[in-house]
């Protein structure tokens, strides 16, 4: 029984550490959050 207790652990620090390790979804795999891109808009200036 304990055997397969610590096979259970040890198949769920690895899982864990695959999940944490797991590459992102950045382009650059700089990791954290990507920023937004801002794009300028043209405004007109009307004076009435």
């Amino acid at each position: 029984m304990l055997e397969l207790s610590l096979l259970g652990t040890v198949f769920l620090l690895v899982g864990f550490a695959l999940w944490l390790f797991a590459d992102s979804d950045d382009d650059d795999s700089s990791g954290g959050l990507r920023q937004p891109v801002l794009i300028p808009v043209p405004v007109r200036h009307q004076r009435h």
